[in-house]
């Protein structure tokens, strides 16, 4: 059976197979986390390798070369991962990958290094097993720290023949504009609400519209948030930020064993809708919250609000690296309690 996509990138992906003959040699891929970007580019570097494509051009799953693929085995494909992301689905994934090496007690690392770039030298310069060339996928394609990035760059200037790059990018603002001017660009659409909501039903989810609500309608992470133990954690949380007597310590308390990452995400979406809805629009992304959130933002200070939730957003580069998870945690929930009684904020703490 010829290998297939997720239903909202039949488009893209009919438009690739037609001209698969004629793609360029570095390729970026864009769109948001959780749509199913690498699931993408993997199928398709599959089918640019199939032995015996089908009429559309979609790789058979059946010949040798996609056996090779099924097994992640295939001798003329590479993956460029971050250490931390490496051996796992990534485009399904919420974010929280903090696990300690199994090797050693620092943390793995977030950041796609130089010495990922060049171990690829080798590899590169050997001639393909098949004749439809080698592909280099990185992934995602921001993680490469500049060092990186500049020595990929010398391989897309002078590509060397029958070697392909495919890069993924969640943020591809966050890329050198020399990265940009040598890939010729493939956006993968984000689904609309009802086509993510049927594709999650089909899945055995059973409330789609609320998880859609909490990943921005990313429906590869809407299906990761199926488990109980998520749902169970949101709902102390967001519980425990509504309550009237809210004692920020305590909740810091029972929230001890949660990964910070998700935390903060939450505490994020959480001050979104705050001031989506104290500016008079809807609680997008906790609707099922919608009357507490409404309750809660009225008499706010709007600029506290605003600066506090720009704050949360920064954190979001440095959270997998708290030095102290458990204070990390109380200080943000501390200041949050301090926005809420009308205290001025400034760089996320009250003062």
């Amino acid at each position: 059976m010829a290998v297939s996509v997720f239903p909202w990138h039949t488009s893209t992906w009919r438009d690739l197979l037609e001209r698969k003959s004629n793609l360029p040699h570095a390729l970026l891929f864009i769109g948001r986390e959780g749509i199913g970007k690498i699931d993408f580019v993997r199928k398709l570097a599959q089918s640019l390798a199939c032995e015996t494509p089908a009429s559309d051009g979609a790789a058979c799953g059946a010949c040798q070369s996609c056996r090779w693929f099924a097994s992640s085995s295939h001798p003329d494909y590479r993956e460029i991962l971050p250490e931390a992301m490496r051996g796992e689905e990534q485009d399904t994934a919420d974010g929280s990958m903090d696990a300690e090496s199994t090797t050693s007690k620092r943390k793995p690392s977030q950041e796609i290094r130089i010495e990922d770039v060049r171990s690829l030298q080798d590899f590169i310069f050997l001639t393909s097993h098949q004749r439809g060339g080698k592909t280099i996928v990185f992934y995602p394609a921001e993680a490469m720290n500049t060092n990186a990035a500049n020595a990929l760059l010398k391989n897309l200037e002078e590509p060397p023949a029958g070697t392909r790059f495919m890069l993924v990018s969640h943020r591809p603002s966050e890329l050198p504009a020399t990265i940009h001017s040598r890939c010729q660009k493939v956006v993968l659409h984000t689904p609309t609400a009802d086509d993510a909501a049927k594709w999650l039903r089909e899945q055995g989810v059973a409330e789609p519209a609320i998880s859609l609500a909490q990943t921005g309608n990313a429906p590869l992470l809407a299906l990761k948030l199926s488990d109980d133990t998520f749902w169970s954690q949101r709902k102390d949380f967001l519980n425990g930020l509504s309550a009237r007597d809210l004692i920020m310590l305590s909740l810091a308390e029972k929230l001890r064993d949660i990964p910070p990452v998700r935390l903060l995400g939450w505490l994020q979406r959480w001050t979104y809708d705050l001031l989506s809805v104290r500016s008079g629009g809807p609680a997008r992304f906790n609707p099922d919250y919608q009357t507490v959130i409404a309750e809660t933002a009225h008499g706010l200070r709007p600029i506290d609000l605003s600066r506090y939730h720009r704050e949360l957003l920064r954190q979001q580069r440095t959270i997998h690296h708290p030095l102290n998870p458990r204070l990390y945690i109380e200080q943000l929930l501390l200041t949050y309690a301090a926005v809420t009684r009308g205290q001025r904020v400034r760089a996320g703490k009250p003062y």
